[in-house]
């Protein structure tokens, strides 16, 4: 499924115009990255929740050369699924 087909999902699903339920997607999007990029945990219970990882800095190779080179420290993005979620999936 891709963004407009989610869209189109939400509009069927919630009564809403197309327009609407994008504005609403991107809403909820633009909410979970702003909190998510500020270092809160953003949390739907039953669906999951989306927090922000620190990942350390370490050795890495290069695959064409073979020489080692350093990889520094970066932030990333972990999504844990919901109880309710997993369940559906199964």
């Amino acid at each position: 499924m891709n963004k407009s087909e989610l869209i189109d999902a939400i509009a069927e699903g919630s009564g809403l115009k197309k327009a609407e339920a994008e504005a609403a997607l991107n809403a909820m999007l633009q909410a979970v990255e702003s909190a998510v990029a500020g270092g809160d945990k953003v949390t739907i219970p039953g669906f999951g929740a989306w927090s922000q990882s620190q990942r350390s800095a370490r050795q890495g190779r290069n695959p064409r050369t073979g020489e080692i080179v350093q990889i520094p420290a970066s932030k990333g993005v972990k999504f844990s699924a919901g109880a309710k979620f997993k369940a559906a999936v199964k």
